[in-house]
């Protein structure tokens, strides 16, 4: 019995264990992705998006915050794999970590809701876990490079704006792609696929269009975004908002189409504005979409309800779920003589 008991002891930590490895895995490859877009700006390397800051929500939204270790190693093994390992690493790592059980905490007190179904979910993402969160990541991380030296005081609002906007845009943009996929998949009809193919095919021919032309035609993937999010919610909007962050991010590392001729920080501006701007049109439109819809079957249910009863009242029959009419009895008048 003894050993029994052991094996029923080990097998949760085994799991949490296994889940946190995978974790790591995940952010350690989106970490991986996320470096081959960044910017050098005054000698400073950053990155216009920032995945692994939302692979680390959505893993603690899904499997909750028991996966904390997978996050602070894959944290590790990104920054080992661009330098040798030292005592600053470990602030570094400690960020990383907390920025995103922060975010997690945040929009668990504010009653988040995985499938985003309200526009209260989408607001408390941008401005919970997007917006503030993201700022212990941002301010731990510059403010331990001034304090090395390897980065002037004057250059730590630069710096630490193009880091807090590269954390946040991960968490926008990653996270609810990882969500939709993660939660259940619903109805999709052949007519829904048609428009969907034609949708994906006008966005591969106009968007790179839009970002690879030199007359800074960017204004031209904002319809696209608002017909994704109209049409096809949450995966359809973020989906093609992720999609031109990353189109646009590596036409900006390479100064080419809409970037051409503009300095260093023109470019990180202009594509932080881009990434802000495409996120939150997505994100929030889509929020809007998907709880109207919601209250819209609300309040058809609502109605066919109250019309199956109006039936049964017209045909003379209890409605369904309603109590039975009381009988009424006749009882003996006082003295103890009954009518006859």
């Amino acid at each position: 019995m003894a050993g029994v008991w052991d094996i029923r002891r080990l097998r949760p930590l085994t799991e949490a264990a296994l889940t946190s490895l995978a974790v790591a895995v995940c952010y350690y490859a989106a970490g991986r992705l996320g470096l081959m877009g960044r910017l050098v700006v005054d000698g400073v390397v950053f990155t216009p998006i920032w995945p692994p800051t939302g692979v680390a929500v959505a893993a603690l939204l899904l499997l909750g915050a028991r996966v904390w270790p997978g996050i602070a190693l894959g944290s590790f093994l990104v920054i080992a794999s661009l330098t040798a390992p030292g005592p600053t690493t470990v602030v570094t790592v400690a960020s990383n970590t907390v920025a995103p059980l922060c975010a997690f905490l945040l929009l668990r007190r504010a009653g988040f809701r995985r499938d985003m179904a309200r526009l209260r979910d989408g607001l408390s993402l941008v401005f919970l876990g997007g917006f503030g969160a993201m700022l212990i990541s941002a301010t731990a991380g510059v403010g331990l490079q001034v304090a090395k030296g390897s980065l002037d005081r004057s250059e730590f609002w630069p710096v630490w704006l193009a880091w807090w906007v590269g954390d946040t845009m991960g968490v926008l943009l990653v996270a609810p792609l990882l969500l939709v996929l993660a939660g259940p998949a619903g109805r999709f009809r052949v007519r829904r696929w048609k428009e969907a193919a034609f949708l994906g095919l006008t966005t591969l021919v106009l968007m790179p269009m839009a970002v690879l032309s030199p007359m800074s035609m960017l204004f031209l993937v904002f319809p696209l975004l608002i017909w994704a999010a109209l049409r096809f919610q949450l995966a359809g909007g973020v989906l093609c908002a992720l999609f031109a962050s990353v189109l646009t991010t590596f036409e900006a590392t390479a100064g080419r189409g809409a970037f051409l001729h503009l300095s260093d920080v023109e470019i990180m501006v202009k594509l932080q504005a881009f990434n802000g701007s495409a996120a939150l049109t997505a994100l929030l439109l889509a929020s809007v979409i998907t709880e109207q819809r919601a209250t819209r079957r609300s309040v058809r249910r609502a109605c066919e309800e109250l019309a199956e009863v109006l039936e049964h009242l017209a045909a003379g029959e209890p409605a369904a779920g309603s109590p039975p009419e009381p009988t009424e009895s006749r009882s003996a008048p006082p003295g103890g003589h009954r009518d006859p």
